[in-house]
This record gives C-alpha cells, structure tokens and sequence, in this order.
C-alpha cells in the first residue's frame, strides 16, 4: 500500500486526472441551454402607427420546441440610450418547427427616437425549459433595422 508522501504517488494521481480530462468536457457541454431549445428573435421592422411606434418581431423557432407561453419584458431605448418606455408582451404559444411575426405597439414614442430594444428579461415561460433564466439564456436576438439594435 502506498502513502501520499512516496515518490511517485502525485504523479500516478496526477496521470488519472489526465485520463478523466477529455469526458469532463461532455459533461459541461450538457449543463449549458442546448441549440435544440434556442428561438431566435428578430427586431423585424417598425413604423409609425398614430401616437405610437408598431414594431414587428420575427419568432424563428425552427430548432425547437413548442412554447406555450412566452412573456417579454421589453424596453425601448432613445437615441441617446435613455429608457423610454416599457412594453411587456407575451409572444405565445410559438409552436414547434415554426416561424411566426407579432406586433407590438410602444404607446407615445415616435419611431424617429427609437435607439434600441432591450430584452430585460423574462416574465413568464412554459415550454422546453424549466426556468425563466433558461428561457432567456436560449433566446437570440437580432435586428434587421440598422439604426435600431435588438439586444438581451
């Protein structure tokens, strides 16, 4: 029986650990949101609409799964990036393998003083996953409006 003070001891432990090194790496793999669970949300267009600003969301949830439920908490941000308004809407159900546009209207704010649209966070979520911080982890934004970010 050997002894944690022999010669060699420390390196036979540390030639196990190498052995071990390549499967910790699957496993950390696995605890993040996986692609199959992402929906990728795009800033669409947005135009006047009365007193308001509409803006127009792409939903894309080609890899995943169904959502039942979907709540946004969204803010619209100046040009000189100074919250402006807050909006939260629910973009539910998004069935699976489908791609789908809503509408949402920033009531009182001018389209011409929109900056940017901020994912703050989300209220509510039932479907693939369990928590609201994996809802909004497995969410990507973008914009197709170049003066007009859509950021999370």
């Amino acid at each position: 029986m050997s002894t944690w003070n022999e010669p060699g001891f420390a390196a036979g432990i540390v030639a196990c650990l190498a052995l071990l090194l390549p499967f910790s790496g699957t496993s950390l793999a696995q605890d993040g949101t996986s692609p199959s669970n992402s929906l990728r949300i795009e800033l669409n267009k947005i135009e006047a609409s009365g007193e308001s600003c509409r803006t127009y969301f792409l939903i894309d949830n080609q890899k995943g799964e169904t959502w039942k439920s979907l709540k946004l908490d969204l803010f619209a941000l100046d040009t000189d990036g100074v919250a402006a308004k807050r909006l939260a809407v629910e973009v539910g159900p998004v069935p699976r393998r489908k791609t789908l546009i809503k509408l949402f209207d920033f009531p009182g704010l001018n389209c011409s003083r929109f900056g940017r649209v901020l994912l703050n966070d989300v209220l509510t979520c039932e479907g693939s996953t369990t928590s609201r911080e994996d809802c909004l982890s497995g969410i990507e934004t973008a914009s197709k409006i170049d003066t007009v970010s859509f950021v999370k």
